[in-house]
């Protein structure tokens, strides 16, 4: 393996483990906070954000804080109309 390519696999394995901690987080605050069945909405909704964020052209970077902010607002938009 070249050094290119262990560099490539290194910063791939460093993002993955970026985005379970965030997603890891997000998850639990709200289970805490809110009940499982609101932590099972906002794990799809910050899937849902993730890959949105995927089809956005010219993103090269990932912001794993950002994908939690637009879940966080999808949570707070249902807390708000009062579904579950």
């Amino acid at each position: 393996m070249n050094t290119k390519e262990s560099f490539s696999n290194s910063r791939c394995r460093e993002q993955t483990q970026m985005a379970e901690r965030e997603f890891s987080a997000f998850i639990s605050a709200v289970k805490e906070l809110l009940g499982p069945n609101h932590a099972k909405l906002s794990a799809v909704d910050w899937l849902d954000e993730l890959e949105l964020m995927d089809s956005q052209p010219g993103i090269t970077r990932r912001d794993w804080r950002a994908v939690t902010i637009a879940a966080s607002a999808r949570l707070a938009n249902r807390l708000n109309a009062g579904t579950t």
